[in-house]
């Protein structure tokens, strides 16, 4: 039997990215959660670094072990997984301030290690991070990623054949396959479930440990499939932490955990009065919709019999894309979500820092009435002039209008 062929390198759109920042930038850092292809972008960026991986066992013990030492030995290179010696950091810091050519380090973390307690120093001013997340929707088809800008310019009815909708069974597909390029790979549901679960249980036996030690792991796994049941609702940890045992302190400790190794990610509120942003609830969101099917144990057949239970999936895929499309902008976009008193929702906010709003509702199903713009329409009133669009995304083939500056957009278009 011949040797089967590797699939072909998806280009990422961070890369021209990393590659401004390493003309310029002493050190600079992919952030992102393991296996999301930071490895391979690295080696494509700077292919003439020699390569380091901490992953190593010696290499890892060295790095521990004489960290100023380690760093004396290296002038440029590609460190890979620095979440594992975070000593390095303090001795990385001391090299460049001695030398600051740019490009001299490539650094990916598998969390995040900028807010880890055991850092002792920062690296402010000689380090740029880039967030890699697992692939994008517009990655994994090939096509510019250009949904922020049409959603601004509102060029959502201009034909484009490059933009052909998937919808039905094939989008769902696309949608619980999830980014990571190894579950991508794998040729079945079934099989990309495994990979998924042997994942999870690697992150929880090994990775854990090197953002915090913590008490009972055995919870973790409990606590993973209660935030995936509960992804895209308000976040209680009274609620969470009474189910589990946990009481309040260690339930958002270990939150908070999940958090730095890129699992889930909490969406503020938002609000005209930018302080109330930080008193009211948050939402809770699985970053990866594939783990989170994986979790929640759904599937194609079960969907097609419950497509309710495709929601709240569909909304953790469309948070991940757009945080996606985020970190690719020249501007800060902050997102977060809309709820008001008389307990009207909109599930994601976009503000540029001018404060320019586009709200994003999204809809799992192939039909749209102007009742669906409900949220969008409250948003607008709140939102005055600063209202830029409020998109509905659904599973349809076209984008159509239903009134000013409100758009129904196919959501495989994101």
């Amino acid at each position: 039997m011949p040797p089967s062929k590797a699939p072909p390198l998806i280009q990422r759109h961070l890369q021209p990215l990393l590659s401004e920042a390493l003309a310029d930038t002493p050190a600079v850092l992919i952030n992102g959660p393991r296996q999301s292809g930071k490895t391979t972008l690295a080696r494509q960026c700077a292919a003439e670094l020699p390569y380091l991986s901490l992953d190593d066992a010696s290499q890892l013990a060295a790095a521990r072990s004489d960290p100023q030492g380690f760093i004396r030995q290296i002038d440029r290179a590609i460190i890979d997984e620095i979440q594992r010696a975070p000593e390095l950091l303090l001795a990385l810091k001391l090299s460049i301030d001695q030398d600051r050519r740019p490009g001299r380090f490539l650094l990916t973390g598998s969390a995040n290690v900028m807010s880890l307690p055991t850092i002792a120093d920062s690296l402010a001013g000689r380090i740029e991070i880039h967030a890699l997340l697992p692939l994008s929707n517009a990655e994994i088809a090939d096509h510019a990623p250009d949904f922020l800008e049409r959603a601004c310019k509102q060029s959502w009815a201009v034909p484009n054949l490059a933009y052909p909708a998937c919808v039905g069974e094939v989008f769902v597909e696309q949608v619980l396959a999830g980014g990571y390029p190894e579950m991508r790979q794998r040729a079945t549901p079934q099989r990309r479930q495994a990979w998924a679960r042997a994942y999870m249980t690697t992150l929880v036996e090994r990775d854990i440990q090197d953002v915090a030690r913590i008490e009972d792991a055995a919870r973790v796994p409990q606590l993973l499939t209660m935030l995936a049941m509960l992804s895209g609702q308000l976040l209680n940890l009274s609620q969470i932490g009474g189910q589990l045992s946990l009481n309040l302190r260690t339930a958002e400790k270990y939150i908070g955990i999940l958090e730095k190794l890129f699992l889930v990610r909490r969406l503020p509120a938002w609000s005209r009065n930018e302080l109330n942003r930080l008193i009211k609830a948050p939402k809770i969101h699985f970053l990866d919709a594939g783990l989170q099917t994986a979790l929640v144990r759904a599937n194609r057949d079960l969907l097609r019999n419950d497509r309710g239970r495709f929601g709240p999936i569909l909304e953790s895929w469309v948070f991940g894309e757009l945080l996606k499309t985020v970190s690719l902008s020249s501007e800060q976009w902050f997102i977060s979500h809309y709820r008001d008193k008389d307990q009207v929702e909109v599930d994601f906010v976009l503000e540029s820092p001018l404060r320019a709003v586009i709200g994003i509702e999204v809809k799992a199903a192939a039909t749209v009435n102007a009742a669906d713009f409900k949220g969008l329409r409250r948003l607008r009133e709140q939102c005055g002039s600063d209202f830029l669009s409020g998109i509905l995304l659904y599973d349809g083939h076209a984008a159509l209008p239903f009134g000013a500056d409100l758009w129904a957009v196919p959501a495989s278009w994101l």
